[in-house]
């Protein structure tokens, strides 16, 4: 039996394939523009500074409010701040473009902590109410963290195309993450530590994540001679104001969906869901945008960008039709899917910002396109508002986010965006 067995060929066992890694693959062009030097660490560091853009205002207003006893008073201090933003958030971009992000960006931010600790320290003194505008409206300085991110990746991958959209779609979805937790963790701290708590944090974010940020030289864009930085204002060049009206119109979507969704919420009895409401949709967007980054773009940018704002219009129906239709489980999933909708549109958009505008002004574009989300936002905000008050329901007030995807598609059909 032994002289059998030892004469019987040796024959290897049969080798089963290994498991395809098909997860592995889905994420390959996460994994790719992430192997770049110096990416994970930046990337981390803005995320830190970048968090506390969804805590400021929400701080603000509950601080203000809870040592004042005026919600009036803080949505006016809060609305001077998102006005100086506006103007001097493009001079701050022109300045970081011409001196580079470490030399510019880290004082301008030192400048915008000094502005938010200061609002907390006349809050909880007590000093007059004018000192809160002069001390949130210095908080204005503060740099385009996802901006600055985005000029990185831009430089980086300046001769892949792909790899640029996946960049994109990540930081994206990074916005909507960073403007979904920002307000529970200000709401949380202000609430169960002291008013004063929100700011402090978020101050003390964008200090850290910011001097981090700044510390990385290795992936900062070279700075462009100014001869040819100056050459020519974003605003002039061609296809890039219709582009930020663009921007303009999906601010007012988001900002009216925040002011209708909140008074819908406390018409049906439901105020504390009203913030689970809104995160949903961004979630929605967040996911929408990570997935979006898989694609591989094909075709004219142009037709991109029209292709996903027509879609983000045709969502924005669902909102209105699940509020007046439905109830709140129903708004719950439209909220959802339109949110999808918006990341995509805002990803191609932010590519063709990149595409139109010389390296030496970057930044300033970029800024420019966050300015103009920005007055949308206030616009839109105020237009929510007053359809709630004069429309027979809270859930047609959902007219005027669907009306705002209405104007922003028209507008990219009728101009070369």
């Amino acid at each position: 039996m032994i002289l059998f067995l030892a004469a019987r060929p040796v024959t290897a066992p049969p080798v089963r394939p290994a498991p395809r890694r098909s997860g592995r693959r889905l994420l390959a062009p996460y994994r790719r523009i992430f192997a770049h030097p110096g990416t994970r660490a930046f990337t981390a560091a803005n995320l830190l500074a970048r968090l506390p853009m969804g805590m400021l205002s929400v701080s603000a207003v509950l601080m203000i409010a809870g040592s004042r006893g005026s919600y009036a008073l803080a949505g006016a201090v809060t609305a001077t701040g998102l006005a100086a933003t506006a103007l001097a958030g493009p001079w701050t971009a022109r300045l970081i473009d011409r001196h580079g992000q470490a030399r510019a960006a880290v004082p301008a931010t030192a400048l915008a902590v000094l502005g938010s600790l200061s609002l907390l320290l006349c809050v909880h003194y007590g000093a007059p109410d004018w000192t809160l505008f002069a001390s949130y409206a210095a908080t204005a300085t503060t740099p385009n963290t996802g901006g600055l991110a985005r000029a990185r990746w831009a430089h980086l991958l300046r001769d892949d195309p792909a790899a640029r959209h996946t960049a994109n779609s990540f930081e994206q979805a990074a916005d909507e993450l960073c403007f979904l937790l920002g307000p529970v963790l200000a709401t949380l701290l202000c609430t169960t530590l002291f008013p004063e708590a929100g700011t402090a944090m978020a101050a003390s974010l964008l200090l850290t994540g910011m001097l981090l940020f700044a510390a990385q030289r290795g992936t900062e864009p070279p700075v462009v001679a100014r001869s040819t930085a100056r050459a020519r204002s974003p605003l002039r060049l061609p296809g890039l104001p219709p582009l930020l009206l663009t921007f303009g119109c999906t601010g007012a979507i988001f900002g009216s969906m925040e002011v209708v969704t909140l008074a819908y919420a406390d018409a049906h009895g439901i105020r504390s869901a009203a913030g689970a409401l809104l995160a949903l949709q961004a979630a929605g967007s967040a996911a929408a945008g990570l997935l979006y980054g898989l694609l591989r773009p094909t075709g004219r940018g142009t037709r991109r960008f029209r292709g996903c704002v027509g879609a983000m219009a045709a969502l924005m129906l669902l909102p209105p039709l699940a509020a007046t239709a439905g109830g709140p489980a129903a708004l719950a999933v439209a909220l959802t899917a339109a949110g999808m909708a918006t990341a995509p549109a805002m990803v191609t958009g932010m590519g063709l910002v990149q595409s139109r505008t010389p390296a030496g002004r970057l930044n300033e574009g970029m800024t420019l396109a966050v300015t103009a989300l920005l007055a949308g936002i206030a616009a839109g905000s105020a237009t929510g508002g007053w359809a709630v008050e004069q429309l027979s329901g809270p859930g047609l007030g959902y007219a005027v986010p669907a009306a705002a995807a209405a104007l922003a598609l028209a507008t990219s059909l009728r101009h070369r965006a």
